[in-house]
């Protein structure tokens, strides 16, 4: 199995980053290969549709993602939607590249939780003909520490992350082999 992980903030030392990279420590000790691709570091054009395939960065953001079994992205939430960033990257991508995909969404909100941007991101995903996980995963103020070695502080945080990955991981493993059968 493979997972392409998306870090969406162009914030250095996001929260919803540092999550993720809490996420694909749990994966990588599950033996399950994982792209983390972290866009404060990919620079990606603004998407055009008369320009949609020239840049490196983007080829690289779509093989990215036709590449994996499974995505999660993560977004900081900003005015009750995602991050600009993410949007911008994931306008790169078209429907054919990302169907029958599944697609754990996790947000970091500056307040309680961020289930605008959690709202906004499974509409996309579906315009896009992934598949969303049917759990997702929100921290927010009071639930967004983390200690020096990148676990998460709290405690319901960390059972979140559990019950949210054995549903993709379930939900991945299910459409896997339902598209090996098919082919």
């Amino acid at each position: 199995m493979r997972v392409t992980m998306i870090a969406g903030s162009n914030r250095a030392n996001a929260t919803s980053t540092q999550l993720l990279r809490y996420i694909e420590s749990l994966l990588r000790e599950k033996q399950i290969s994982v792209s983390f691709l972290e866009l404060s570091q990919l620079v990606l054009p603004l998407f055009s549709p008369d320009h949609s395939d020239f840049h490196p960065n983007a080829k690289y953001l779509v093989e990215a993602v036709e590449s994996g079994d499974g995505l999660i992205l993560a977004t900081s939430e900003y005015h009750g939607s995602i991050s600009g960033t993410l949007k911008n990257a994931l306008d790169h991508v078209r429907p054919d590249q990302m169907a029958g995909k599944p697609v754990l969404s996790i947000s970091s909100a500056g307040g309680p939780v961020g289930v605008s941007s959690l709202t906004h991101l499974q509409t996309i995903i579906r315009c896009l003909h992934g598949i969303n996980c049917s759990e997702w995963i929100s921290i927010g103020y009071g639930t967004n520490q983390f200690d020096e070695s990148g676990v998460p502080q709290d405690e319901g945080v960390k059972d979140r992350v559990q019950i949210g990955i054995q549903h993709f991981l379930e939900l991945t493993q299910k459409l896997t082999k339902n598209t090996s059968v098919s082919h």
